[in-house]
């Protein structure tokens, strides 16, 4: 290039200071068309035939009010590291987020000014689909996370003895249903995990008769079973009345189903069930626990 301050045709490959530690060389080998940044005696940047190249140790600083504009045809625009303590938003009040853009899916990580929490969600839209949400308090909710609870609607006449099985167990009236997975006084299991389910069954008209009995949640899997003894319920609660409970983890594939059915033996058909009798309640429920 032209020497600065003398007339062409003098050049030169080298501009320097005067301790010459700092530096622009154009030429530092032969022909080999690159453009070395030499600064307080280390070469910090070069530039090549259309690439700029910040060299390791080297910091490429943008400005405060600075901004870096992506034509959107652009290929490579990323870094693949963040600095330690990287900072997403500038305390304007408005959503900020780190989005993954997949194939099939998208996901996004991000603080929705709407509510001050943050929240980890399906999509590019902080607050849309919304899986897990954290609020200033620390407080960790899943609002899609599968769960039920259902209650018997009505009383049901001379329902079970002498061995008749109540299969399944009928609940009319949900209390909730996240993802509508019961139906049919069925629940089918959205995805395979380990689940809680619990049930309370309420039952009048238990006589002493009454010798055996079982309560069962019924999954794909396997039968959990509770047995148990009417008459000496009836002969413990008084007023012909008998609770039934039963709680179990248990593991369940995608699409398996669970029902509860009730059994009780000899007698005669007049043990009813109830949705309620004083403060006892009738009830299935369940969650995805893992």
């Amino acid at each position: 290039m032209a020497y600065i301050g003398k007339a062409p045709p003098i050049t030169t490959n080298l501009l320097e200071d005067a301790d010459q530690d700092t530096k622009i060389q154009v030429e530092e080998s032969a022909d080999e068309d690159i453009i070395r940044f030499d600064i307080a005696g280390a070469e910090d940047f070069t530039m090549a035939a259309n690439t700029f190249t910040v060299l390791s140790g080297s910091t490429l600083a943008i400005a405060s009010g600075a901004t870096i504009a992506n034509s959107g045809t652009a290929t490579g625009f990323s870094a693949s590291t963040l600095d330690a303590a990287t900072t997403v938003g500038d305390g304007t009040a408005e959503d900020t987020k780190i989005v993954f853009d997949g194939n099939a899916q998208d996901y996004y990580i991000g603080l929705d000014d709407t509510d001050d929490d943050l929240k980890i969600g399906l999509g590019s839209t902080v607050g849309t689909t919304a899986h897990i949400v954290i609020d200033e308090a620390g407080t960790v909710t899943k609002p899609l996370q599968p769960a039920f609870h259902v209650e018997v609607t009505s009383q049901s006449d001379n329902v079970t003895g002498g061995g008749t099985a109540i299969s399944p167990v009928g609940f009319g009236t949900e209390r909730w249903d996240v993802n509508s997975d019961f139906s049919s006084n069925t629940f089918t299991a959205p995805v395979t995990g380990k689940y809680l389910l619990y049930t309370q069954i309420a039952l009048g008209g238990v006589t002493t008769s009454m010798t055996f009995g079982h309560i069962q949640i019924v999954t794909s899997n396997r039968t959990h079973k509770r047995a148990f003894h009417p008459s000496n319920l009836e002969a413990l609660v008084g007023g012909n009345i008998t609770n039934l409970t039963l709680n179990v983890v248990t593991d369940m594939d995608v699409s398996d189903t669970a029902t509860v059915v009730l059994t009780i033996a000899n007698g005669s058909d007049v043990a009813d069930l109830y949705p309620n009798i004083g403060d006892t309640y009738s009830y299935f429920g369940g969650i995805l626990l893992a």
